[in-house]
């Protein structure tokens, strides 16, 4: 493969549920030659998000591949040294995850939609920003996983408090950690939000209430890519967030 020749049309191989969920949403799904089976894209599977099938990979011949998180660094420098030109993004924090949209816009040589993608979730967010200004702000725990419970972190902070909460568990930008009773209980958080990894909404609710921890959050599930997937996804995950809250 020559990931040089800039004379072939233009491929995209996307390792990371994140940017092809961006890609859709910027009009770039004709530019998607195959995707993981992570990923909701009717495109040919190159494996998982951390096992990729690099024989498949080769024969799809793409002209860039896109990865995310630190989690994929090792893919990352396997697909370098393979000869593929990467576009790798890490955000972490919310403000991260929009500046994303406009680097891979740029990285499949469509700038404007990435600046368009990026103006329309700033937009989004300045209309939720809106709605809850001047509101009480209610104390919100988000749960990634369960077993052990961890707390959100990355961007998840950002979002609630671009929904109008207060999240006291993980600072903005920092991993998600594993959280104990006695720290969620002295924030006595009014919700608990449960978007476990890789489950999408199929997670019981009752899961907070049978730890017999000394709290009574109002507990909701949501879709986890709604918070855990850097992509256009998070900005709707913003918003419901802030249904739930008001």
């Amino acid at each position: 493969m020559d990931a040089t020749d800039s004379r072939r049309q233009p491929g995209v191989v996307s390792l990371a549920p994140s940017a092809t969920a961006t890609l859709d949403a910027m009009g770039a799904t004709d530019d998607l030659l195959g995707a993981t089976v992570h990923c909701d894209a009717d495109v040919p599977s190159v494996g998982g998000w951390l096992n990729p099938n690099y024989d498949r990979l080769a024969e799809l011949d793409p002209e860039l591949v896109c990865t995310s998180d630190a989690l994929q660094r090792d893919v990352r420098d396997e697909l370098r040294n393979r000869g593929y030109r990467v576009h790798h993004v890490e955000p972490a924090t919310l403000s991260d995850v929009l500046d994303s949209f406009v680097a891979i816009g740029e990285a499949v040589d469509r700038p404007e939609a990435g600046e368009a993608l990026r103006a329309d979730a700033e937009a989004r967010l300045d209309a939720v920003s809106e709605r809850v200004d001047g509101e009480p702000r209610p104390v919100v725990y988000c749960e990634e996983w369960s077993d052990p419970p961890m707390a959100a972190g990355n961007w998840v902070p950002d979002a609630v408090v671009a929904a109008g909460g207060r999240y006291p568990f993980v600072a903005s930008g920092e991993r998600s950690h594993e959280i104990d009773e006695e720290t969620v209980v002295s924030a006595d958080p009014d919700y608990a939000i449960l978007h476990i990894c890789g489950r999408g909404d199929r997670v019981d609710p009752d899961v907070v209430a049978e730890r017999g921890w000394a709290v009574d959050p109002e507990v909701h599930v949501v879709d986890d890519s709604l918070l855990n997937q850097p992509s256009p996804r998070l900005v709707e995950g913003v918003e419901t967030l802030s249904k739930i809250l008001y």
